[in-house]
């Protein structure tokens, strides 16, 4: 559907120059001399970069319907992870690749976001958090929890990540899936 380039929103999905992005930040600009134009920062879907455009404010841009699902982590085979939709129980595969580093935080029954545009999936959203053993860590040294440190620990599915010096080996703890930073020791109300 087209749309003229004033009514682009940040967050829309639009195709740009033969690629699928999605509009982060947009700006009017108004110069001396020309015609004013809409100055956008993109990402593309496909590579990830961060693109900067600019579009004349008389053009036009195809917005791309997306839609969002809910859906369940299943398993993983090969190239491959498996997800089921929610509300239909159908299973589907999306490549690796497109989940990049959120592929080590999916745990067994997971249930996450995935959007799509027309049937291709584009992106998946895990939870804010998650819980996990530690597998590996320092021991504390006397005297070093005088001062707040922290220290590198190696959680169950490989990713390492720093923790308060109080953590040790069979912890478990949340982590934070947007950043990867310890929040806090899980207790019953976390798991």
């Amino acid at each position: 559907m087209k749309i003229g380039v004033n009514e682009i929103k940040t967050g829309q999905i639009i195709e740009c120059k033969g690629k699928r992005c999605v509009v982060l930040k947009k700006e009017s600009v108004k110069p001396g001399k020309g015609p004013a134009y809409m100055q956008l920062e993109l990402r593309d879907l496909e590579s990830g970069r961060k693109v900067i455009d600019s579009i004349v404010t008389s053009g036009s841009v195809e917005k791309l319907d997306s839609r969002e699902k809910t859906c369940q982590y299943m398993y993983s085979d090969g190239n491959e992870v498996y997800f089921m939709d929610s509300t239909d129980y159908d299973q589907f595969p999306i490549k690796k690749e497109l989940l990049g580093d959120k592929l080590a935080f999916l745990q067994d029954g997971m249930e996450v976001k995935i959007h799509f545009i027309e049937s291709d999936p584009i992106d998946v959203t895990l939870p804010n958090s998650s819980v996990w053993k530690v597998a590996e860590c320092e021991p504390v040294v006397k005297g070093q929890t005088a001062a707040s440190s922290n220290k590198p620990a190696i959680l169950t599915n490989g990713i390492r990540i720093m923790v308060p010096t109080f953590i040790s080996v069979d912890d478990e703890i949340v982590v934070n899936n947007n950043d990867i930073t310890y929040m806090e020791r899980a207790n019953k109300k976390s798991l």
